[in-house]
């Protein structure tokens, strides 16, 4: 054979393997380009926008078909079911773990829009109303009215897109049943024998059993992750930390986790036993008690969360007090030469100049607009000022912002717009979280004075009393007497922050501007 007859064999693989590596390369591209589709509809699956997979391209779904994650896909998604969403239990405050659904505003069927109620939920702050995110209709309601101690995150309603879809969602059940649980399903299922046991004797405890979750322990360290209220009332209930699995993130435990825990005869009975002689004496009293004589009132979530706050306060903050009597007879007579000039068009009281003055004190005094944040002490440039307004759910404080600078009539306006929200429970999260200062007035109930207890992070509270008539020397009267009103102010101060020369140097600051209201106003 010829030399160029031998190269032929040669020539023919070299073409070969370079239409394989071309053809390889295509492939390789294809699978990148698919991956990419991949992770972006992942990414949609995890905010819940289930409708957008369909911007994945067919090609690329075939192409894709090799990939685990396209499992993900199929079985998150692509099942039998048409596109929808699963909306969790929100976290509408910073300290807020648990809640109680108060009552649905929609139906199953019912048609919603983005910005609709759907429920009311009750917080540890207030009850406030949970909008729709997005238009769609109603296929089904995953928590009945009334529920309480739903965990955040808990699968709560189910949003389709088409009418016509709505029978398809008759039987749904969330995955997991909650958020917490559906990562710890897998780890549960490795020990059959030893949740066996507990699941025939309690059924009630074989959720917590279930929602196993990673260890409640740092790796290195011995000490157990758990919220503060979740330690609190575990030891209240003398249930041991380390015996418990957090459901919580990383394997937090929450009160969830201990309120479960207490409903476990297993927990319950050393529980009893180590409560026994500590609960002699009160069941002793109860028992003496005749049938009907009292009515226990159940705790709202607000309730157990004031409770907690004033007692770590009350606790942890060293609380002093300052008082003073300030002549409001200026203010009095300002305030009535306002009112007449506004015709009805506003009625200011009081309690706004007390808001005004306070806001300007606090701006002449900034050591006392500052919070205690451990381990410094900040000191804010707006003066937010917190107004302490009761409802039937207890005490809540809205924010007037900016108080500094407000006028009297829109102080007065705002106050009474709060006031109202507050009562009928349309408060928003920023109109009661924050505030630098913090007033409360019991002087439109008659009282005379009184301390009040400090809301941290904040450094002072202002109590307010009632204005008196008080008979003073008066050398320029024709009798030497004259009559004068005077209210009675008591400044709360955490000395971590407010020394008891800054705090009398605040006071007087509010007690000048207030005995000269006409001072505010430069």
């Amino acid at each position: 054979r010829s030399r160029s007859s031998s190269k032929q064999p040669s020539q023919l693989s070299f073409a070969m393997l370079r239409s394989g590596l071309t053809s390889s390369a295509s492939r390789v591209r294809a699978a990148q380009q698919a991956a990419g589709h991949v992770r972006r509809a992942l990414a949609t699956v995890a905010v819940g926008s289930s409708h957008l997979l369909r911007r994945v391209p067919a090609s690329v779904q075939q192409q894709a078909v090799a990939f685990p994650a396209q499992t993900l896909l199929r079985r998150l998604y692509s099942t039998e079911l048409p596109p929808h969403r699963v909306l969790t239990f929100p976290k509408l405050s910073p300290t807020m773990e648990t809640g109680n659904l108060h009552s649905w505003g929609v139906k199953e069927g019912a048609k919603v829009s983005d910005g609709d109620t759907l429920c009311e939920i009750e917080t540890d702050k207030a009850t406030m109303v949970f909008e729709s995110p997005e238009t769609g209709y109603v296929a089904k309601l995953l928590v009945p009215e009334g529920a309480n101690n739903i965990p955040i995150g808990k699968p709560i309603i189910v949003i389709c897109e088409e009418k016509e879809d709505l029978a398809k969602f008759a039987n749904f059940k969330a995955e997991g049943g909650d958020a917490a649980a559906a990562p710890a399903a897998a780890p549960a299922a490795a020990a059959p024998a030893k949740a066996a046991a507990p699941a025939a004797a309690a059924p009630t405890a074989a959720a917590p059993a279930a929602a196993a979750a990673p260890a409640a322990k740092d790796s290195g360290d011995s000490r157990v992750k758990a919220s503060p209220l979740a330690k609190r009332l575990a030891q209240e209930a003398n249930i041991a930390l380390s015996k418990l699995t957090g459901t919580g993130q990383g394997g937090r435990i929450t009160v969830a986790d201990v309120e479960a825990a207490k409903s476990s005869p297993a927990a319950a009975a050393p529980a009893a036993a180590a409560a026994a002689p500590k609960a002699a004496a009160p069941a002793a009293a109860a028992a003496a008690q005749s049938e009907g004589s009292y009515v226990d009132v159940p705790l709202t979530n607000m309730r157990k969360v004031i409770a907690q706050r004033l007692m770590e306060s009350k606790q942890k903050i060293p609380h002093y007090y300052l008082s003073i009597d300030v002549n409001v007879d200026k203010a009095l007579t300002l305030r009535q030469e306002l009112n007449a000039l506004g015709k009805g068009d506003f009625k200011i009281s009081m309690n706004d100049f007390v808001i005004k003055a306070s806001a300007l004190a606090l701006k002449k005094v900034p050591e006392v607009n500052s919070s205690w944040m451990d381990t410094f002490i900040r000191q804010h440039r707006n003066v937010d000022i917190s107004v302490a307004v009761a409802t039937d759910a207890g005490l809540i404080t809205p924010i007037v912002s900016s108080t500094d600078r407000r006028g009297l009539a829109e102080i007065s306006q705002k106050v009474k717009e709060l006031a109202d929200k507050a009562k009928s429970n349309k408060l928003a999260p920023h109109e009661f979280q924050g505030g630098t200062f913090t007033i409360s007035n019991l002087g439109m109930f008659g009282v005379k004075s009184f301390s009040a207890i400090i809301n941290p992070p904040q450094a002072c509270i202002l109590a307010v009393g009632k204005t008196d008539k008080q008979v003073v020397l008066d050398s320029n009267a024709p009798n030497g007497v004259a009559e004068i009103n005077v209210m009675n102010v008591t400044l709360s101060c955490d000395h971590r922050v407010v020394d008891g020369a800054v705090g009398a140097k605040w006071l007087a600051a509010f007690k000048g501007y207030l005995e000269n209201p006409v001072t505010m106003m430069l």
